[in-house]
């Protein structure tokens, strides 16, 4: 929230300007460190057109890596943490990140420790980023957690970029097909429904199923939008339900091709995920737990539950992840049972990160260079049929000469 002020110095000099806050109590907290004494404070009301444009400007995962970058400088430089986080919130743009940071501040000034205060924003920093900060806060190194942590986000960033961005191209060449089909039914095959009008001959098959799906598309078009705008808002409520989540979690990991490519990802986060919580000194058994909350697939979230109360009982991980051959993979499972040996589990873990990481990426690209001669070869054959349909009456008749 931004307000405007109008104060008077210590020398009783007027000075007016903006602030900004999470509350209108914040701000007088806020200029009354600077020892102004605050005789009109008032919220500045943005206009309607504004806000709707900042509901586009959402908080990504690269301005939580560049706030956590800056908070671990600015405190390895040993600027107080209340002030390291006010002065990130004035250089922010994101409003929401920076009102986030200013609540943040406010709780640690009123005596809150840092990971506490980043507990309650759930929705900006996940249980795995709240565990990294508690141990910098027991081990006194609270800088050095948030580097690793600027680290782990930009890796596992660029990791998910990366599969976004092949897949990309897939979707965007099945879009351009659809809208190309759309366009061609309401516009080009109504043209020659008009020729094939005056013909006295019958139309083959395949030239009559088009001419009636153009003109059902045209006709009904409305129709088949709002169908669509259904069926999508149908799969998207399913999506969102638990028990369609746990089964589509399920089913991806028993797919052939597609399968391997999930535990693979999955192994990899895990890897990364308990590589990085060690490194920053979390215990074992906390870091299993707070990476079964971050991996994102239920079947995986069990396991580590399970391997969380097993190492508790005095188990080791491997002999537990042991039991899940179809989730683990062999090598994975022996390259921790080489950390437990060895005592470092943190390296070890992540060798398996950046086996595992290179293996999916080359899975992923592989499976993208099989899928574009499969699509030019479907979207080649429906073109071959449309041409065909539309110009094969014409042929026959000897209306198209060569």
């Amino acid at each position: 929230m931004r307000f405007s002020y109008q104060a008077r110095t210590a020398t009783g000099e007027v000075q007016t300007g903006f602030v900004e806050a999470s509350s209108r109590e914040a701000a007088l907290a806020v200029l009354q460190k600077y020892k102004l004494y605050v005789t009109f404070l008032s919220e500045v009301k943005e206009p309607f057109w504004q806000k709707r444009i900042e509901v586009f400007k959402r908080v990504s995962k690269r301005d939580i890596v560049a706030f956590t970058r800056q908070l671990a400088i600015m405190l390895k430089s040993d600027i107080p943490v209340v002030e390291s986080l006010e002065t990130i919130a004035r250089q922010t743009k994101k409003p929401r990140l920076r009102e986030t940071i200013l609540k943040i501040a406010e709780q640690v000034e009123g005596g809150s420790s840092l990971s506490q205060s980043f507990s309650t924003h759930k929705k900006f920093f996940s249980p795995f980023y709240v565990g990294m900060v508690r141990s910098g806060e027991t081990s006194g190194k609270v800088p050095e957690s948030l580097n690793y942590l600027a680290d782990y986000l930009e890796r596992e960033q660029d990791f998910t970029s990366g599969i976004i961005m092949a897949m990309i191209y897939p979707a965007f060449v099945l879009a351009v097909f659809f809208m190309v089909m759309f366009v061609m039914s309401i516009v080009v095959v109504p043209k020659f429904s008009e020729i094939f009008a005056g013909m006295e001959t019958d139309l083959p098959l395949l030239t009559r199923i088009v001419i009636q799906f153009a003109d059902f598309m045209k006709k009904q078009w409305p129709v088949l939008l709002f169908s669509f705008f259904c069926l999508g808002l149908s799969i998207f409520l399913l999506l969102k339900s638990r028990e369609t989540k746990k089964f589509l979690e399920k089913l991806s990991l028993k797919l052939p091709l597609i399968g391997d490519f999930f535990r693979k990802f999955f192994m990899t986060r895990i890897a990364l995920n308990l590589s990085t919580l060690i490194s920053g000194g979390i215990p074992i058994s906390q870091a299993l737990e707070i990476t079964g909350d971050v991996v994102g697939n239920d079947v995986y979230k069990d396991i580590m539950l399970k391997t969380r109360d097993g190492v508790r009982a005095g188990q080791n991980i491997s002999s537990i992840l042991a039991a899940y051959p179809e989730r683990f993979s062999l090598l994975f499972i022996q390259m921790i049972v080489v950390g437990e040996k060895t005592g470092h589990l943190e390296r070890t873990l992540q060798n398996v990160v950046d086996l595992y990481q290179k293996e999916t990426e080359r899975t992923l690209d592989a499976f993208i260079k099989s899928l574009e001669p499969i699509m030019i070869i479907i979207l080649g054959g429906l073109v071959t049929l449309l041409a065909l349909a539309l110009f094969v009456p014409l042929f026959q008749r000897g209306e198209l000469i060569i």
